[in-house]
């Protein structure tokens, strides 16, 4: 079972390979569904970890439908993933009518080799996903991240089956999307699927003592001083699932 761990800094980074993970999801702003990691972190996860690295291309949060001057930010963010070594990269556009965009996938995808490309969870947010497998089958794409087009992949497991049905070896099927060592093997075992995608983290508090409960930087008004850690024993609980 390979297992890839979505992480947004280096010491999760870290910590994930040492718990034993087979690859990352190197990102960003995982509270907004995942951006693309900075530069310097990439660099420095890719100059100092013998891990895996897949990198995302997402220029910002919100929809998966992106203007000439994202799609241009895109080609730059794989150009440099392939500079920094890395070993896959993790991407998708969709049209405004909820399909795949397949021109625009396939100049990315012909960018990216032969870096591995993930087509992420904007496959969840199509119109219809058996037209949209096909689609990203055609664009050359190794595997798609999906929870089945629910919020969770456990409760999205019934689509999953019938996607790694349809795919028939063709692109691999990852499920993600709230796995953890209570559903890990249940969804891989009635999926039939080989890679499991996760964050395993949570949240603690910063090294900040000072308060100004004045302000947020968030929406809601909480975690401005809560630092997202990935979760060291959760990896390993999983993966000795496996074992």
């Amino acid at each position: 079972m390979i297992l890839e761990i979505c992480v947004e800094s280096f010491e999760s980074a870290k910590l994930t390979h040492e718990a034993g993970a087979d690859r990352i999801e190197l990102c960003s702003a995982l509270d907004l569904g995942g951006l693309s990691p900075s530069a310097g972190l990439l660099r420095q996860v890719k100059s100092q970890l013998p891990i895996a690295v897949h990198v995302l291309i997402r220029p910002r949060s919100g929809d998966f439908c992106y203007d000439d001057y994202e799609f241009d930010t895109m080609l730059s963010e794989i150009r440099f993933a392939k500079e920094m070594g890395a070993e896959g990269v993790v991407l998708g556009i969709l049209t405004p009518q909820g399909e795949v965009d397949i021109e625009r996938v396939k100049i990315l995808v012909d960018e990216a080799l032969p870096m591995s490309v993930t087509f992420h969870r904007a496959f969840d947010y199509v119109k219809d996903m058996s037209s949209a497998l096909e689609d990203i089958i055609e664009c050359g794409i190794a595997r798609i991240l999906t929870s089945g087009g629910k919020q969770k992949a456990i409760q999205g497991l019934p689509k999953i089956v019938e996607l790694n049905a349809l795919a028939d070896s063709r692109v691999v099927i990852m499920p993600g999307s709230g796995i953890n060592r209570h559903n890990a093997r249940i969804i891989a075992s009635t999926a039939g699927v080989q890679e499991l995608h996760f964050s395993a983290s949570k949240k603690i508090p910063g090294m900040m003592k000072h308060k100004n409960l004045a302000l947020s930087l968030s929406e809601s008004g909480e975690g401005d001083y809560l630092v997202r850690k990935t979760d060291i024993e959760e990896i390993k609980k999983i993966r000795e699932l496996f074992s």
